[in-house]
């Protein structure tokens, strides 16, 4: 029964892991090679708790979409866009990567718990 429980354990950490270490690659790419613009912050619309980000993209289209992170309506703000989905951005120097670093060290945590677990059950 404990090495079926320290799989689990193991499994689940090296879950958060993973999703903790592809967030913060995410945030790195988009931030690094995706193509960059401003926006203006408009109020968040009724019910939303985060403003909106209106930007040009470098083909001409003009989208609104909700910020990653809180804003002061009525500034602007530099962001980069990811080309194949520009509704994926990065506000630069605003980059939430707190969250992605908790998992990757919740993660890591519980999988060596896990691991440990296991070496136990044998």
């Amino acid at each position: 029964m404990l090495i079926v429980l320290a799989g689990f354990t193991a499994f689940g950490g090296l879950v958060a892991l993973l999703a903790g270490a592809h967030g913060l690659r995410q945030t790195r790419r988009i931030g690094e090679a995706g193509l960059r613009a401003w926006a203006l912050v408009k109020p968040a619309p009724p019910g939303a708790d985060r403003p909106l980000l209106q930007f040009e993209t470098v083909d001409g289209r003009v989208l609104e979409i909700p910020s990653p992170v809180p804003l002061e309506p009525g500034t602007r703000a530099e962001l980069s866009y990811a080309p194949e989905d520009p509704r994926d951005v990065v506000l630069l120097g605003r980059e939430p990567t707190a969250v992605d670093r908790w998992f990757v060290a919740a993660g890591a945590a519980v999988l060596t718990l896990g691991l440990a677990l296991l070496v136990a059950g044998f």
